[in-house]
């Protein structure tokens, strides 16, 4: 590739943290086999709290009405009552894959946004 602007590069998301990936020269080669965006999400991966703080989310949208959302300390406390302030950053993990799977937006301030650049408090709904 020739100098190609960041906007027409190819992209994924990680597997484990759901942040998109933008493509490398590095990476020509293998990038079918890329799938994670650092070396700590290859070490931590997607665990069973992964896994229940993303059922929590669907669990817990799934009793609202269309169109409500949901914050992700919601689902930490489901999963975790004692501790849900550690699962916090998990608890935005999982929604960004989520999101990634095309099941929830995520939005701030009323619109979606991506996750992956936004700071600050979020909510989560189900796509419409």
């Amino acid at each position: 590739m020739a100098n190609p602007s960041r906007e027409t590069l190819p992209e994924k998301a990680c597997v484990a943290c759901g942040r998109r990936i933008t493509w490398r020269k590095k990476w020509a080669r293998d990038w079918g086999g890329v799938k994670y965006c650092s070396d700590a999400c290859r070490r931590r991966g997607v665990g069973e709290v992964d896994l229940k703080l993303e059922r929590a989310l669907l669990d817990l949208l799934a009793c609202r009405t269309v169109g409500a959302t949901v914050c992700p300390s919601e689902a930490a406390r489901l999963v975790d009552p004692a501790g849900w302030r550690e699962l916090m950053e998990d608890a935005r993990r999982a929604a960004r894959r989520l999101v990634d799977r095309g099941l929830v937006d995520i939005t701030q301030r009323g619109r979606v946004v991506d996750l992956s650049a936004a700071k600050g408090p979020i909510r989560v709904r189900l796509r419409r």
